[in-house]
């Protein structure tokens, strides 16, 4: 059974940075592409980020240069390192395949960027 855990977020002044990472749990996890997503309040969730089982990524614009995903696919694990954060970043943040599986979002991490 696949599920996703997802933490490491917290509140951070802006300027500053964060790792956020992504336990899964079931097989065959590296072969799926997997993403980081986010949601702010009064908003839809958004894709910020995507890895393929090869590596390969892909980035939202609004945090190109800013934020990097990586995985280990023996850990089963994915990372989000967030830098250079700004109040625009504050949302909840989740992981999960891409395209994503409704049935797989997990309870995401709180990200918030206040001084």
């Amino acid at each position: 059974q696949v599920h996703f855990v997802e933490s490491g977020g917290g509140l951070v002044q802006p300027g500053g940075s964060l790792r956020l990472s992504c336990a899964a749990s079931g097989n065959f996890f590296s072969i799926y592409a997997m993403g980081w997503y986010r949601q702010a309040p009064g908003k839809q969730r958004e894709l910020v980020a995507i890895i393929i089982g090869g590596g390969d990524t892909n980035y939202a614009d609004s945090v190109k240069g800013r934020f990097t995903i990586s995985r280990d696919n023996a850990k089963k694990t994915v990372h989000l390192q967030m830098n250079s954060l700004n109040p625009e970043d504050t949302a909840v943040y989740y992981c999960n395949r891409n395209p994503y599986n409704d049935q797989l979002w997990g309870q995401g991490t709180q990200v918030t960027v206040s001084s």
